[in-house]
């Protein structure tokens, strides 16, 4: 059977046909995050009869869709439980209606970045590893764990999901999750323009030009040498240092797997992290292996996959 993931991000929405772990066809395009959910899911519907349709699959040939969503997620019911300023609209939407509506099939949904840790902890840079972090960087920042070969949920499905708001100075920027020094709120694009205007390194210059920035202008300035963006740089390494670190303590995982679209500058970021997480966390039994995603794009898609196929055998059994 032929199984479609939706990955909903803050600026991208993914869309992708899969069959035996493999991403067969794929669709990406912005999100109109401003609309809500509501605005979105005649794109993402549109997306997935286009998926289905360049592809010559049937209906009856379609075994399941799932949602990654960015926010904290019920995956027994399949509704949202939090979205802290991201589609607020989603506690309104019964998305297991929606599905049945559409498509006719099983569905399941669940936080974007535990789903991301799936499919690479199955089918990427993880497989074979029984204790997994995955650091997702982007608009925001998530996590996702294994611990001893089984996915962590916690009473209230938010265990292992919150590494982006680990307090990493106590006295720092307001997050908009309430907290102050989330490393959300310190290191994410979602914040940079706040990041660059409050750092007292930069130039007024420099924070001019704030919200023209983004992180892959700032590692392509730093690479070409600018003084401003590479302190900015390394202060936010520095940040995901610091969660990595948090990570390592609160999981002891074996392997660490990063994601996110900054990951396109991982030839930087990963010997930087991998330097200063070797240097500063407590593990007595060596370093935690740090490494880059191997489905980039699609990992959330595959952990989709993943949860479907295994919905489908407990159902079955």
């Amino acid at each position: 059977m032929y199984r479609i993931g939706i990955d909903l991000g803050g600026t991208l929405i993914k869309a992708g046909l899969m069959y035996n772990g493999q991403v067969k066809a794929f669709e990406i395009f912005e999100a109109n995050a401003g609309n809500g959910v509501k605005g979105n899911l005649p794109l993402i519907e549109s997306a997935v009869n286009a998926l289905m349709a360049g592809s010559k699959v049937l209906p009856d040939q379609l075994g399941g869709v799932g949602l990654a969503f960015p926010g904290l997620v019920d995956p027994v019911r399949n509704a949202v439980i939090s979205t802290n300023q991201k589609y607020d609209d989603a506690f309104d939407v019964d998305f297991n209606a929606w599905a049945e509506s559409n498509w006719n099939v099983p569905f399941c949904m669940d936080n974007d970045a535990r789903l991301a840790m799936i499919g690479e902890w199955q089918y990427g840079a993880a497989r074979g590893h029984q204790n997994v972090v995955m650091l997702t960087i982007g608009t925001g920042i998530g996590t996702g764990v294994v611990l001893e070969g089984k996915v962590l949920y916690g009473q209230h499905f938010q265990a292992g999901s919150l590494g982006g708001h680990f307090v990493v100075d106590y006295k720092g920027r307001t997050c908009s999750c309430g907290n102050r020094g989330c490393v959300e709120a310190l290191a994410s694009s979602a914040f940079l323009p706040a990041i660059i205007q409050e750092h007292p390194g930069l130039s007024a210059a420099f924070k001019a030009r704030a919200k023209e920035y983004d992180f892959k202008q700032i590692f392509a300035l730093a690479g070409e040498g600018d003084v401003e963006a590479i302190a900015l740089r390394n202060n936010c390494m520095d940040i995901w240092a610091a969660a990595l670190v948090n990570c390592i303590h609160a999981y002891d995982p074996s392997i660490i797997v990063l994601g996110g679209g900054i990951l396109k500058s991982s030839e930087v970021i990963l010997p930087y992290l991998q330097e200063r997480v070797g240097r500063l966390a407590w593990c007595p039994s060596g370093h935690v292996e740090i490494v880059n995603a191997a489905s980039g794009d699609q990992a959330a898609l595959l952990g989709i996959e993943y949860r479907l196929i295994k919905q489908y055998q407990s159902v079955n059994k």
